[in-house]
């Protein structure tokens, strides 16, 4: 009794595709309020997993067992929709079991008014109160009228569904799923086509809400808030670690530090044993068969090591270099000079009375919702609009482009003709002369694509080809919108990589919070209605600002009202004898805790200890030692401030 069951268990997986083995005998389970998070390169089987997680796939051995009657919904990445559907429409659709329960509840509280003792009619009033409160549907249109604000649709709610944009309708998909409030919700890629408020939206609703969660993200800030436990498919197997994305680099540091432990301790094992054998005993020549095949055994790990340490040392290290450059200190070029300029169009007031200037070693993030004028504004940089009034000078200089359309790729060339127009299979990057597939092989492109056509790749694939060409030109200023959309996590990190070697000025829009903090030196802030600010702050750091400040607006007469009620609280309540007890006791607690939680840190950092123990053991005593802490701080917090307003009552 009082076992937590899984919702849904895989069991033994495997998933191949042709000749490409994708999963390879996996097990994975989900829990009730979990939020896990999918990582791993593109194509290495994170969306194999969520259709199998879903039952749109099936796997080519094991079982997926779940509980009965389980709901699972997943987020479309092309959704469809009836003709006649407007979005409001599209959106009711989806929550048609939910406004019928609440219908037949109505009915039924209704019968029991006259009929208050049927004994039928209360058990399904109890199932539907059940599954009302399970869905949180009490006040589905409420919610709905907030959902259609917060993803700024409210302005289409009486339009056909289908003359909107490709992210658009994933809005709408969106905003129905998290509605709906599915037993297992899983989404691929939420946060791409949603501006920053969006997805702190997103979030609130996600956290608030207690939804059980699957999802892939590139978006390391939304996979920190929202992530319990992260999942890493690598070479066909999954590797859990708890908690985000920063947990997540912790653990393979760790992991790392055991691995390169471990090959040293192996190299001298091996000495060992080969110096056993050199000594030809022939009187232990039967045991030394068996010592020789264990010496190749090995050496065979001893050769394979080097690799797998070296290839996660370059992950973490491409991670976790230093989020921003210093840059030159030598007087730099001018790219742009704007002094008042504006711009509209239609009835849109874009930019109004904007003045600046870009330099040659400058990297701007250009953020704000969507909708603001941020296009507009790359548009008029690139010189494809005119500003209406104001003056907007441009040097002379190369400009590398890099649109969300992909218009620099011709779908009927492979790679080779893409890179290499002229014939030939090299490629000169930033004056080092590479063959094609070397550098490709940079933007994880395995020696099998470079004759595929472009037209057969996927969008991450495409938006890696146009990433990697890109940076082959000879440009003085990289314009990028969205460049980490449908990118996965590792080819960010190349993305990032480049980016930051590169010597010219970079110039970007993106909602990517951890991208636009590691790369961006200055923001152009697009506020709406015309007002754009430039500010030299931390992208997140403004954010939690502007999040401060919006909760000014309330925070006087909040005050008045808490502190009228703790001075009637203050006039009347005394400490009880619990809390008397817990406030000479709790502080020798907390220190307990605090040795306790230090001498676990001080174990994560030596292998032959967490070796023994368990970095899985380790990470979870840490964290639910870590949450005894803070509750013990908080309960002795609490009985200190109500002493002080005792004491300063009497």
């Amino acid at each position: 009794m009082g076992l937590n069951l899984a919702l849904l268990d895989l069991l033994d997986i495997s998933k191949a595709y042709e000749s490409q083995q994708i999963l390879s005998h996996i097990d994975f389970s989900i829990h009730k309020k979990e939020r896990i998070c999918i990582i791993g390169k593109n194509g290495g089987g994170k969306s194999t997993l969520m259709k199998i997680i879903n039952g749109s796939l099936k796997a080519d051995s094991g079982r997926r067992v779940t509980q009965n009657f389980l709901k699972i919904d997943m987020l479309d990445q092309t959704p469809l929709f009836s003709d006649d559907f407007s979005v409001k429409d599209a959106i009711e659709n989806e929550l048609k079991e939910l406004k019928e329960a609440q219908t037949r509840y109505e009915e039924i509280a209704l019968a029991l008014s006259s009929n208050f003792d049927n004994q039928e009619l209360l058990k399904a009033q109890e199932k539907l109160t059940n599954f009302l409160d399970t869905h949180d549907a009490w006040n589905l249109d409420d919610k709905i009228e907030r959902v259609l604000q917060k993803f700024n649709l409210k302005e289409y709610e009486n339009k056909s569904v289908n003359i909107l944009s490709g992210g658009e309708q994933r809005r709408v998909t969106l905003a129905a799923l998290i509605l709906k409030k599915p037993d297992i919700l899983l989404l691929d890629e939420p946060t791409n086509h949603l501006d920053v408020y969006m997805v702190e939206f997103l979030e609130e609703m996600l956290l608030k809400e207690q939804f059980t969660l699957v999802f892939i993200s590139h978006d390391r800030y939304f996979i920190d808030k929202l992530a319990t436990r992260t999942i890493e498919i690598d070479s066909c197997k999954l590797r859990n670690f708890s908690g985000g994305y920063q947990d997540y680099l912790r653990a393979k540091e760790m992991i790392l530090q055991a691995m390169s432990q471990e090959h040293h301790n192996l190299l001298k094992l091996l000495k060992r044993e080969e110096a056993w054998l050199n000594r030809g005993v022939k009187a232990r020549l039967k045991r030394n068969e068996g010592r020789k095949r264990r010496v190749f055994e090995l050496k065979d790990r001893a050769k394979s090591n080097p690799s797998l340490i070296a290839k996660m040392k370059l992950e973490l290290q491409r991670e976790q270099k230093n989020f921003n450059q210093n840059s030159s200190t030598n007087k730099q070029k001018m790219l742009f000079e704007m002094y008042d300029i504006c711009k509209t169009l239609g009835d849109k007031n874009l930019i109004e009375n904007f003045s600046t200037r870009i330099l040659q070693k400058d990297r701007i993030a250009i953020v704000g919702k969507n909708g603001s004028g941020k296009s507009t504004f790359l548009k008029i940089l690139l010189g494809d609009l005119s500003v209406d009034s104001g003056i907007f000078k441009k040097g002379d200089f190369k400009i590398g482009y890099f649109d969300q359309q992909r218009e620099m790729l011709d779908d009927g060339k492979n790679l080779i003709e893409t890179f290499c127009p002229n014939g030939g299979d090299r490629v000169d990057v930033r004056g080092k002369n590479m063959h094609v597939y070397g550098y490709m092989k940079n933007f994880l492109f395995p020696k099998e694509d470079i004759n595929k056509k472009i037209g057969v790749l996927s969008g991450g694939e495409k938006n890696r080809v146009a990433l990697a060409l890109l940076f082959t030109k000879e440009v003085d200023c990289l314009i990028l919108d969205e460049p980490t959309n449908d990118l996965d996590i590792p080819t960010i990190n190349i993305l990032e990589e480049y980016i930051q070697s590169f010597q010219g000025a970079i110039i970007f829009v993106s909602h990517d919070r951890y991208f636009v903090d590691k790369i961006a030196q200055k923001l152009f802030i697009f506020k709406g209605d015309g007002v754009v600010e430039e500010s030299w702050q931390n992208y997140s750091e403004y954010l939690n600002l502007e999040k401060e400040i919006k909760g000014l607006d309330t925070i006087n007469f909040t005050e008045k009202k808490e502190s009228k009620k703790k001075e009637k609280e203050s006039n009347s309540v005394k400490l009880s004898y619990k809390e008397k007890r817990d406030y000479e006791t709790l502080p020798f607690d907390i220190e307990r805790l605090e040795n306790e939680i230090l001498e676990i840190n001080k174990c994560l950092e030596d292998p032959q200890c967490y070796e023994k123990i368990g970095l899985e053991k380790l990470s979870v005593d840490l964290d639910k030692k870590q949450l005894h802490l803070d509750q013990l701080i908080e309960n002795f917090l609490e009985i200190e401030e109500k002493l002080e307003n005792i004491k300063h009552n009497y």
